[in-house]
């Protein structure tokens, strides 16, 4: 027997200034409507003056209709920033991936299992090496080989994919390659990255390596929107393990790749809700 269809839902984030009233008036918008809150959650940044709020409600009547309206509402009555989103609705994502297997294939199946509800419109790496499994999966798995000298091609190559396969996230499931800034000002859509250490601790490449030199008793997994600051952009999500002194490199970067997964499918997973709100350097993530 198939499962029931789940009735469709819109997801509000709204972000601006401060004052009193803000829950009252959304609340009392979404009802008026006829709308059924399923769930609401706010914050307030006391230093910055800065108000977040997440809604999702049951909508009555045609949902575009009803979106395009909260938002004028939001704008005009509110003065908030507002980003929408509609349950029913499976962004593309685009995977960028080098040699390691662990986050690619967690990835795929977590969105072929449903548990992340996004397309994977295509594959993109420096090497071949996942191809067969890409394909096992009938994904598109585009070879785009870089080196310093190639590196500029490479990039407008990669963009031209992304574009065409219409993916509205780029997920670097360990892309063990910089992107330039041009790349990440001209991709016109997030770029989630995983950082194999609890940034800003031991930035940059190898990082378990620093970790054992310098004798950590933590590691951790960082994923991050990726900026041109290399490792610095806001964090979404951050996963830490023990070490001890028993513990080699080799042992760390066991450890280690089960923080990525999961930090990195967190990341992912809140990204396609709708959970997530960046301003300056910082990310707000509702749960």
């Amino acid at each position: 027997m198939s499962e029931p269809q789940k009735e469709e839902r819109i997801v509000a984030l709204l972000h601006g200034p401060d004052r009193a009233g803000i829950v009252a008036r959304v609340s009392g918008w979404i009802y008026a409507r006829g709308g059924n809150i399923l769930h609401a959650d706010q914050h307030r940044d006391r230093q910055e003056g800065i108000f977040f709020q997440r809604v999702e409600w049951i909508p009555v009547g045609n949902v575009d209709e009803e979106i395009k309206l909260f938002e004028d509402f939001a704008h005009a009555d509110l003065q908030m920033e507002t980003k929408m989103f509609r349950s029913s609705r499976k962004p593309k994502v685009a995977l960028m991936v080098s040699n390691f297997e662990h986050c690619f294939s967690d990835i795929v199946l977590r969105c072929r299992s449903g548990e992340i509800a996004c397309d994977i419109a295509c594959v993109i790496s420096n090497h071949e090496k996942l191809r067969p499994m890409s394909e096992m999966f009938g994904l598109k798995y585009f070879y785009t080989p870089i080196s310093k000298e190639t590196k500029s091609d490479a990039e407008k190559r990669q963009l031209e994919i992304i574009k065409e396969s219409g993916a509205e996230l780029v997920i670097m499931a360990r892309y063990m390659q910089i992107l330039s800034e041009d790349f990440l000002n001209s991709v016109g859509v997030p770029v989630i990255n995983i950082h194999h250490s609890f940034l800003p601790a031991f930035a940059g490449a190898k990082p378990y390596h620093k970790a054992y030199e310098r004798g950590v008793k933590l590691i951790g997994a960082t994923a991050h929107y990726a900026t041109k600051d290399l490792d610095e952009g806001p964090i979404i999500a951050q996963l830490v393990t023990n070490v001890n002194h028993r513990h080699n490199v080799e042992d760390l970067m066991r450890k280690g790749r089960e923080l990525e997964r999961e930090a990195l499918a967190c990341a992912v997973r809140c990204h396609v809700e709708g959970r997530i709100l960046t301003y300056k350097n910082k990310t707000v993530v509702f749960d």
